[in-house]
């Protein structure tokens, strides 16, 4: 084996055994918090998609639900697309409202304000962001031949998070509160035959972070 393959599977070695590296930061700013929980009245978290850059990925607003939902099975979350089935087209990201005091205009229409009733929603979560992928370094070449096929090479790239959730009172048509997260990791890719990644679990952590706020805001048990 040559120096620069021995190397490689060095770095391997010493990468496979441990993890990649996640920094996060969460911030939160509180209007008028729930007391003792939000009883039998459900919550919506909803993604905001009308930028033209970006939209906030369906699977991170799912993993911030289900998270709630796991750690206080008190509080009912309404699943996203449960929510924008049963209220379409007044949820699509053309004529989703962007203000609280736009819930008044949605309740003129007598389908919303029923269906509003009937799913008890208390509070909408609207999260706007998402996750991108940043500067990459290093090069991997692939080739296959009489004997088999491999690649070679060592990749390295970052990931940031950035996500904002609005907390909407749908009682009161105002907003609430404010959660922010941003988180930001490096993933490797080393390879001596085989690539094995080692991925950030960037939005993971992102996700595990404003799920906890929000829980703060929602549940009476934190």
């Amino acid at each position: 084996m040559n120096r620069t393959a021995l190397r490689c599977l060095l770095l391997i070695i010493v990468f496979s055994t441990s993890s990649a590296c996640v920094t996060s930061n969460v911030d939160q700013m509180v209007f008028n918090e729930p007391t003792e929980g939000i009883g039998d009245s459900s919550v919506v978290i909803l993604g905001r998609r009308h930028a033209s850059d970006y939209e906030t990925e369906p699977d991170f607003i799912e993993c911030v639900g289900d998270h709630i939902a796991s750690r206080d099975k008190s509080i009912t979350v309404i699943g996203e697309l449960e929510f924008i089935n049963a209220l379409y087209p007044w949820f699509e990201p053309r004529t989703a409202p962007l203000r609280p005091s736009d819930i008044d205009k949605l309740l003129l229409q007598e389908p919303v304000a029923m269906k509003m009733a009937e799913l008890k929603t208390e509070y909408m979560i609207w999260i706007d962001g998402s996750t991108e992928r940043g500067d990459s370094a290093g090069s991997m070449t692939c080739a296959i031949g009489p004997g088999g096929g491999g690649c070679f090479g060592f990749g390295t790239w970052s990931d940031d998070a950035n996500y904002e959730a609005a907390i909407w009172d749908f009682t009161d048509r105002t907003e609430v509160g404010r959660v922010s997260t941003s988180a930001t990791g490096q993933s490797y890719m080393p390879a001596v035959i085989v690539p094995i990644p080692i991925i950030a679990p960037v939005q993971g952590t992102a996700c595990d972070g404003i799920a906890n706020q929000l829980l703060e805001f929602l549940s009476s048990e934190y």
